[in-house]
């Protein structure tokens, strides 16, 4: 344990309820135990009655709800419709729950989305006054069959955007112009709702809520609800005598010592949340957790049936299994579960003591919103953020002023992006004709973007406006969770039986050939991934390993967009096209991280045009630390895996949706030069924020390097399990040279930091160029110190793409680029 933090209990403020609410909803509510609303509470619910749009942004079990439910509810009493929005389906069933059981007068509330029936679906759209959905819907099936739905537009008072933060990088660019689409056909019936937003505490919450909707937005940010003390703790965990590439000390994983401190949880009868990364890790953990408490029955130590209170949560389970799920960890049948972020938003999951958090979420506004799940009922909480083996997290645990007392990150999405821009001008003219009044609504570069749209022939411009005119629909333009082309089915090969489906991209590191898969408790291999079939065959398995899918990349600069000098060098931001490619897998020790070995693949190459941040260093400036004997190209690629590693820190992004190349001898800028690139088609504004961040950025990550406790470079500081290169070569004491030569002033300032000694006893001549990718060819990987083509970069990307996500969740759990 590296760091305690003691977050103090908060008294409630004064409750009351406005004049305007009708009786019998304070009634409804009474009988319920609410005596009235806390000031944000009124605050929030004051202003949408009297018609503006509003953000409230406090924190977990804050009552934003009731927040909205108060105007929403008195709008259906007076006639009206609600819409309400939310990024998970988990969310939308515990909305629609709790609805039900207040049960107020005149509600026909009802959930639209996946899981609905073909009868269903024709009730709620003739019927329902609240409606609840996801944007995932709203696009595919809403607002292109909008005339079905004339009768609720024409009476649509309220539009509820629930969990708002999620709706970040590419993804919230998608859900900005979903929401644009939604104010035209609303206007065209006659209708304009006011829109509530509501969020996690939120970094500039009003700017981020205009940028989304496009609507002028008044924010509601002071918590007055009570809330019990939070004990938070930072753990890393130890180093193992295991060795991993290069022998470098590899740590127990994360996801290991979360089983552990769950199941010592739950021995004692203290009711936990795991949190861990992936789909694969949930499954993992409960089956551990559950192991280790069985092997304390058979010593006598705990009732039998313990193990069987403990279980998996994500997507990708049947609705009804979910919902169970849902239902035993409220009554207390349920002791521990293991979760993707699936449950980190507002589901109501009251009564819970812990909260274990197996690796750094991706940002502070998920971090506290997955401690937050613990002392939902004013109960004081213990919260547990274990450290992966990871730059980020290394430097998070011993940082932890990184972590409190401080706000959390402006979110970051781009609609103009003219990839994501595009695809919804498509919709909206296949959707109603778009004329020209109406160009204001999506943004400055419509115009511009249309001309495009016009010249590839997707739309017809005439005197009126545009129109589609193609026979295919234009919603499938729009991949708005960026999983491209379509999924791939995963089968069980002996009895045909569908397991579930992998996003294309992802399916490439998650059911290549040789991937371990996991459903359900259930572990198979993949036999063969036919990507023309879009078919992943597998068999059943009981590896003692988990598989790590590794690429290579080449980048090439189209533009620089930006630049400006930083120390000795140069920083650039711009336009790059990457060519990426899984070129083999690794074979880990499941319980110990052990490195077993190292399997080709030979899959396709991908390429991504999109924005990167690089920067540069003079010859001038790299000559002397060539003559110490520095490998450049070393330093370069540890430098680019640690930056990569601390730019979610700046950026709200998770890694996995950036990459970089690094290379002592780049063909487009002449100049040694470290790339790093959001993972995204026409970029996600990740890469930008690191332009606008990079002395403090890069300083952490110098920091980050300096503070490890290995002495040549380890997963925590400097290696990557994506490095297509195999983590060589790379140079500890090289990196920390290098950045401080980039961050300095001048050379003065550089000389005077300790001179690092060389790692390698023949460092490669100043010329030479190491490659590492997220996905390049499979000879860019081989003899990388001596013989890497000129042309070929070092890149990671990507951390291990695991299983897709489906509709039911957030997009966090499913990498993408």
């Amino acid at each position: 344990m590296t760091h305690v933090e003691h977050v103090p209990a908060r008294q409630a403020g004064e409750t009351r309820w406005p004049d305007w609410v009708d009786q019998r909803l304070v009634t409804r509510w009474a009988n319920h135990g609410i005596s009235g609303l806390w000031p944000h509470q009124a605050e929030a619910a004051d202003l949408i009655y009297r018609g503006q749009n509003v953000i409230i942004s406090t924190g977990t079990a804050s009552g934003k709800s009731l927040s909205y439910l108060v105007p929403a509810l008195s709008s259906t009493l007076d006639g009206g419709t609600i819409l309400y929005l939310s990024p998970s389906k988990a969310l939308a069933a515990d909305q629609l729950r709790a609805l039900r059981e207040l049960d107020p007068p005149g509600l026909r509330a009802a959930t639209y989305d996946g899981d609905t029936s073909f009868e269903e679906r024709a009730w709620v759209r003739k019927h329902a006054n609240y409606v609840l959905t996801n944007p995932d819907m709203l696009h595919r099936g809403l607002l292109p069959r909008h005339a079905q739905w004339s009768l609720f537009w024409r009476r649509l008072r309220m539009v509820v955007v629930d969990e708002c933060h999620g709706y970040r990088g590419v993804f919230g660019s998608h859900v900005a112009q979903i929401l644009r689409r939604l104010r035209r056909i609303c206007a065209r019936y006659g209708s304009q709702p006011t829109f509530l937003l509501s969020s996690a505490t939120a970094n500039e919450p009003g700017i981020f809520a205009r940028r989304l909707t496009g609507l002028q937005m008044a924010e509601v940010t002071t918590d007055t609800s009570p809330r019990g003390a939070t004990t938070f703790a930072l753990w890393e965990p130890p180093l193992t005598d295991l060795r991993g590439e290069g022998g470098a000390p590899v740590r127990r994983p994360a996801t290991a010592e979360s089983a552990d401190l769950l199941a010592d949880l739950v021995a004692s009868d203290v009711r936990t949340l795991a949190f861990v990364r992936s789909r694969r890790a949930a499954e993992t953990v409960a089956l551990t957790t559950r192991a280790r408490l069985q092997d304390l029955v058979v010593d006598g130590e705990v009732p039998a049936d313990l193990p069987g209170k403990v279980a998996a949560y994500r997507a990708g389970y049947l609705a009804e299994d979910r919902r169970s799920l849902e239902r035993a960890l409220r009554s207390g049948e349920l002791l521990g579960l293991a979760t993707t972020n699936a449950l980190e938003l507002g589901v109501d999951v009251s009564g819970l003591d812990a909260v274990l958090i197996a690796g750094w979420p991706g940002t502070r506004a998920s971090l506290w919103q997955q401690a937050g799940r613990a002392g939902r009922d004013g109960q004081d909480a213990l919260a547990v953020l274990i450290a992966r083996d990871d730059p980020l997290d290394t430097y998070l645990v011993h940082h932890p002023e990184a972590l409190f007392g401080r706000p959390v990150e402006t979110i970051v999405l781009d609609p103009g992006n003219p990839y994501v821009l595009g695809p919804h001008l498509c919709a909206a003219a296949a959707e109603i004709p778009l004329t020209h009044d109406e160009l204001d609504i999506f943004g400055p570069t419509t115009k511009e973007v249309l001309a495009d749209l016009v010249k590839d022939g997707l739309l017809r411009e005439r005197a009126a406006g545009w129109f589609w005119t193609s026979r295919g629909r234009a919603t499938d333009l729009a991949d708005i969770r960026g999983a491209g082309a379509a999924p791939v089915q995963v089968v069980e090969m002996s009895t045909g039986r569908l397991l579930g489906t992998v996003d294309e991209p992802s399916a490439h590191s998650a059911v290549h050939t040789g991937a371990v898969y996991v459903h359900q408790g259930e572990t198979f291999l993949v036999a063969e991934l036919d990507l023309e079939a879009g078919v992943a065959l597998v068999e059943a398995g009981s590896p003692d390993y988990t598989t790590f899918a590794r690429d290579v990349t080449d980048i090439s600069v189209i533009e620089s967009l930006r630049s400006h000098p930083l120390g000795q060098g140069e920083l650039h931001f711009g336009a790059v096209e990457v060519t990426s490619q899984v070129v083999a897998y690794l074979k880990r020790r499941a319980q110990s991280g052990e490195l077993m070995g190292d399997e080709p693949l030979d899959l396709p190459p991908r390429t991504l045009r999109t924005r990167a941040v690089w920067w540069t260093l003079p010859i001038s400036a790299i000559i002397p630390l060539a003559e110490e004997g520095l490998d450049l190209g070393g330093a370069a690629h540890a430098a680019e895996h640690a930056s990569i590693g601390l730019l979610p820190l700046f950026a709200t992004c998770d890694r996995w949706d950036i990459g970089g190349v690094s290379t002592e001898l780049h063909p487009d800028t002449g100049l040694l030069t470290v790339f790093v690139y959001d993972g995204h088609e026409g970029g996600a504004g990740f890469a930008e924020r690191g332009y606008a961040r990079a002395r403090d950025w890069l300083t952490a990550t110098r920091e980050a390097i300096a503070s490890c406790e290995c002495e040549r470079g380890c997963p925590s500081c400097i290696q990557s399990p994506k490095c297509g290169n195999g983590n060589e070569p790379l140079d500890k004491a090289g990196a920390l040279r290098l950045l401080a030569v980039l961050l300095s002033p001048d050379t003065t300032d550089a000389t005077l930091l300790p001179q690092a000694t060389p790692n390698t006893a023949d460092a490669p001549p100043l010329s030479q160029n190491t490659t590492d990718t997220t996905d390049a060819p499979p000879q860019n990987i081989t003899d990388t110190a001596d013989t890497t083509p000129l042309s070929a970069g070092t890149a990671e990307m990507t951390d291990e793409a695991l299983l897709s996500a489906d509709t039911a969740d957030v997009t966090a759990e499913k990498p993408t680029g």
